[in-house]
């Protein structure tokens, strides 16, 4: 059975990600950061549905001391490796402090290398493996009063890039996803009208549903995929193309 690390996994993003790996049989971690009822409650659901395997595990990924936390909860080698943090603080750069710049980064882009940088050595031992990582729409293009966040998700477009061609000779494949505006808990900071406005300023006229990013995971995760890697896949209903 294949063992799959999901962080974030209570987010809306995170959960259905979670549904589709588990109606497939795998062996799940789900990280979490301090909604343990939200994740017990998702741990309880995907074993009462889908009779599956399922951890749950809580690290700080915002801390540069979070990666191995989270590791340290781990004992076996991780097949499949899904990063998706979904955290965005809005407002002006000179408005941040350093701590939440620092934080931002740290959760966006250093855990994520962290964390790769543990997991991929028994994938090329196994010449198997696929990363996915969830990044944005704004690590493409940029947003203004979201510079860090923005920054961090371009970064971590980079690292998908660069280390796919490291692991491409060891038959491992690392991938992106990069979402548009999508149903989220996130859109809560804005009014009706704004999200209104937002979603005509969008071709497509709507916004994103958490399933959509979940069924683009399970494609990356495929054999269909094997051929497919550095790849950072926009799922923005031509948003920005």
């Amino acid at each position: 059975m294949k063992k799959v690390l999901v962080t974030g996994a209570t987010g809306a993003i995170g959960i259905k990600i979670s549904h589709m790996l588990a109606s497939q049989g795998f062996q799940l971690f789900l990280h979490y950061h301090s909604n343990e009822a939200a994740a017990i409650k998702l741990q309880n659901e995907l074993i009462k549905k889908y009779n599956s395997s399922v951890s749950i595990l809580s690290a700080d990924l915002s801390q540069s001391e979070g990666p191995q936390h989270l590791l340290s909860n781990i004992q076996e080698p991780i097949d499949i490796f899904v990063y998706n943090c979904g955290a965005s603080h809005y407002g002006l750069l000179t408005d941040f402090t350093e701590q939440s710049i620092r934080e931002t980064v740290q959760l966006h882009l250093l855990s994520a290398i962290s964390l790769s940088k543990s997991l991929i050595p028994s994938m090329i031992q196994k010449k198997s493996g696929k990363i996915i990582m969830i990044s944005s729409v704004w690590g493409e293009v940029g947003a203004a009063c979201e510079t860090v966040y923005s920054a961090a998700k371009g970064g971590l477009n980079a690292f998908v890039k660069a280390l796919s061609k490291e692991l491409a000779p060891s038959q491992i494949q690392v991938n992106g996803i990069s979402p548009g505006v999508i149903s989220t808990p996130m859109l809560n900071q804005f009014s009706e009208e704004e999200k209104r406005e937002l979603a005509e300023d969008i071709p497509a006229g709507r916004f994103g549903e958490p399933d959509e990013v979940a069924h683009a995971v399970e494609f990356l995760i495929s054999a269909k995929s094997d051929y497919i890697s550095g790849h950072i896949l926009s799922i923005n209903g031509s948003w920005y193309t």
